[in-house]
């Protein structure tokens, strides 16, 4: 059976790079390679002979561009593969939307440009003194080089982490100013919402810590499920780490006070797992509870050791023995977008 054309538009959106002039376009090499890492996960490989039994994994290659498979007609692939399993098309949406994002960011370290004197000149009156002057510029220089790939990373994970999950288990994000969620205070004004799914609104935590916003801000999250109650939907809170604290005591109540649900920990990975069924809870597992889960286990209150170095116009990161080399290409075009983006609805297609 053939792709249907709801099928072929969500492939072809899942791998378009959209307006953005950083945006990472799909190659049918690129399109491959994915097909044979998602028949890998789905133990179906031996159905595909032309593709290779040991492409690369996914998080295991510094050099993204290396992650093709040349020279084997894509849709093909992808036809028989949705005939073997009915959510390999959103899987394939998921982990093409994740490997855009990966690429995409290797390009915005690769051009993000160096700071100018005229950015940070007049913050250097904040430490002036306290280092000659031609290492305190270094220094301006390189915070915000480092400030503004964060800042991207920031904008670029808004665009993917809850809408990687939110499509997963069958919802949709939404931006506030198409969310169904209104505030309270004033019905005109919508609220962003992680995940829409069968009149639950849901919100999406790694953590919850003391000290994880500003008292406004705090506020903000205390009113959200008093909004999506107000607006008929049932809040739902899941934290991915449970690790216990007064902030998150305080978030819960709020949540149970509206008669939502809360989920915490290794309860709120089964819950997702749950609603997103078998497919699609493999790939939750592989490509956001590994990967989230190694990184909890990393966190400590101490600093790693920490090098930045740049020779012949690229850079060097040594952190904890490890390097990452950053080859730069500053000519290439940037772009901008907000961090919580208006149209995240639409960056992971659905069916």
């Amino acid at each position: 059976m053939g792709l249907t054309q709801a099928q072929r538009s969500m492939i072809e959106k899942a791998r378009s790079g959209g307006a953005s002039d950083q945006g990472i376009s799909l190659t049918d090499e690129i399109c491959c390679y994915l097909v044979a890492i998602i028949a890998r996960d789905l133990d179906v490989l031996n159905q595909f002979p032309e593709l290779p039994q040991d492409v690369p994994p996914f998080f295991e290659n510094a050099e993204l561009n290396r992650l093709t498979v040349p020279g084997v007609p894509f849709l093909p692939l992808m036809e028989r593969l949705v005939g073997l399993n009915a959510d390999a098309d959103t899987f394939f949406a998921c982990l093409a939307s994740l490997h855009k994002r990966r690429l995409k960011y290797e390009r915005i370290l690769q051009t993000q440009p160096i700071p100018t004197i005229e950015q940070v000149g007049p913050r250097g009156l904040l430490q002036f003194g306290t280092l000659q002057a031609k290492s305190l510029t270094g220094l301006l220089f390189w915070r915000k080089w480092f400030f503004d790939i964060d800042n991207r990373a920031g904008q670029e994970t808004g665009y993917l982490f809850e809408p990687i999950i939110a499509n997963a288990i069958g919802g949709a994000p939404f931006g506030s100013k198409t969310s169904p969620i209104k505030r309270a205070s004033d019905r005109k004004k919508g609220r962003q919402a992680d995940c829409i799914r069968e009149q639950q609104a849901y919100e999406f935590k790694i953590r919850v810590t003391i000290a994880s916003s500003g008292q406004g801000r705090w506020q903000e999250e205390l009113d959200f499920p008093v909004d999506c109650r107000t607006s008929g939907y049932t809040p739902i809170l899941i934290v991915l780490d449970a690790t216990p604290n007064p902030k998150l005591a305080q978030l819960e109540a709020a949540f149970v006070a509206q008669q939502g649900e809360v989920y915490k920990g290794e309860v709120a990975w089964r819950h997702l797992e749950a609603v997103a069924g078998p497919t699609m809870a493999l790939f939750l597992e592989k490509y956001v509870r590994v990967p989230i889960q190694a990184l909890l286990r990393e966190v400590t209150d101490t600093l790693p050791d920490f090098t930045a170095v740049m020779r012949d116009g690229n850079i060097t990161l040594s952190i904890a023995g490890d390097c990452l080399l950053i080859k730069r290409s500053p000519d290439a075009p940037e772009d901008v977008a907000d961090e919580l983006p208006e149209d995240v609805s639409e960056q992971i297609p659905g069916p």
